[in-house]
């Protein structure tokens, strides 16, 4: 089973969204307001997936060497997150190592 962990801007409600699937959150980590590029060292090789709505995420950081995948959400809104829960299950079962899928509204 994949282990994905929320980024900080991801409400820690929505963890309760994807139960089917192995989810903690950066707040209950401990790992509140860690630069992206650290966060990154921290999660490679111990979580599968980073669940984020920082839109310059994939432009800031180099994914490629990394193992870690990241999923970028179009809003950090809940409503906005329920939208497009089912295309996020669908990236999170189909996303590889090292990957970045951006999920849009629908």
């Amino acid at each position: 089973m994949k282990k994905i962990i929320l980024d900080e801007n991801i409400p820690i409600r929505f963890r309760t969204q994807l139960a089917e699937f192995d989810v903690v959150t950066v707040q209950y980590q401990g790992w509140c307001g860690i630069l992206n590029g650290d966060l990154l060292k921290l999660i490679d090789g111990e979580f599968d997936i980073l669940i984020t709505g920082d839109k310059n995420l994939r432009y800031q950081q180099n994914n490629a060497d990394r193992r870690v995948a990241i999923i970028e959400v179009p809003s950090t809104r809940p409503r906005v997150l329920l939208l497009v829960r089912d295309e996020l299950v669908l990236a999170i079962r189909s996303i590889s190592a090292g990957g970045y899928v951006k999920i849009s509204l629908p």
